[in-house]
């Protein structure tokens, strides 16, 4: 069996949805949303998991559900704490900063503990068991750091109905990431119409198969010493009273791909997105979830 890490980024403030929805209770025997991703991740044959927090959230991860599935299934869990000490040596921090330094540094702060062939996701995000399975096909392939892939949503099937949404827009060409584009405010509108609001209210209408990236990524462990180096050279850029800059996993390959410093295979999924960015959107999500478990996708309890 081949040796496969899946990293859970679990750290982001969950600002817009006010409170920390990486630990919300969602499932019908109260499951949290990630546990979904690592179960699927598990029975695709992923047998290490990274999971990147805060250092306060680490009593709640481990009660809610790490010590259970560790117990359970054998596998070990790995938890990384991403701070803003870590990897920041060389840059004058301002102090007004509360924001993260973005995906990038979250990956990095859990480089100590990834040893082999890697997947990235979030931890408020609903992926779907194909999705996994398809990168486990995968990361096994990648013979390292100019070798990566990501699994591509229709960005119809990503978008809230409750505001707008930030996705990695792709350009795709012969199942190969030619350039993603970190686009923010991606609006539902009436009449079904996805719109780029991130101008105008009547921005460019989007075409609801356009593929997305919802940080999926796939990659070998060398690609975290580029990640380091692009970081460091991130940090380098800002200007000192910059206290919201984020250091993106999407614009990081846009610019690695641009550079020919990697190529990226586009995998794609048919499933439907569902995560927490909003507050209206947890009846959505549990109800989801509860489909889930009575169509069999699911038993009726993950870690029985």
């Amino acid at each position: 069996m081949n040796d496969m890490t899946l990293v859970v980024m679990a750290a982001g403030l969950g600002s817009r949805y006010g409170g920390v929805k990486q630990v919300e209770k969602l499932g019908p025997g109260n499951e949290i949303l990630m546990e979904y991703a690592i179960y699927d991740a598990v029975h695709a044959g992923f047998n290490h998991i990274v999971i990147i927090i805060k250092p306060n959230m680490l009593q709640d991860v481990k009660e809610l559900f790490g010590d259970k599935i560790e117990a359970r299934t054998g596998i070990k869990i790995d938890y990384a704490f991403q701070e803003p000490e870590r990897f920041t040596e060389h840059y004058a921090m301002p102090p007004e900063r509360v924001k993260p330094l973005g995906t990038v540094h979250a990956v990095l702060c859990a480089k100590d503990v990834i040893k082999t062939p890697f997947a990235v996701i979030n931890a408020d995000d609903y992926y779907g068991g194909k999705a996994f399975s398809t990168v486990a096909e995968i990361l096994p392939k990648l013979g390292d750091a100019k070798h990566s892939a990501m699994v591509a949503y229709q960005l119809q099937n990503t978008v809230s109905p409750y505001g707008t949404v930030t996705r990695g827009v792709c350009m795709v060409e012969d199942d190969k990431l030619q350039k993603v584009r970190e686009t923010y405010k991606i609006k539902l509108c009436d009449g079904g119409l996805i719109r780029d609001t991130s101008e105008t209210e009547d921005g460019p209408v989007l075409a609801p198969e356009t593929p997305v990236s919802m940080n999926l990524w796939a990659w070998h462990p060398e690609i975290l010493d580029v990640m380091e180096q692009y970081f460091y050279d991130f940090l380098a850029g800002l200007k000192p009273d910059d206290i919201k800059s984020e250091c993106l996993l999407p614009i990081m390959m846009d610019q690695l791909i641009a550079e020919g410093k990697i190529e990226t295979a586009v995998l794609y999924t048919p499933d439907r997105w569902f995560g927490l960015t909003y507050q209206e959107d947890k009846p959505g999500v549990q109800a989801a979830l509860q489909a889930l478990h009575d169509d069999g996708t699911y038993p009726d309890t993950l870690w029985a």
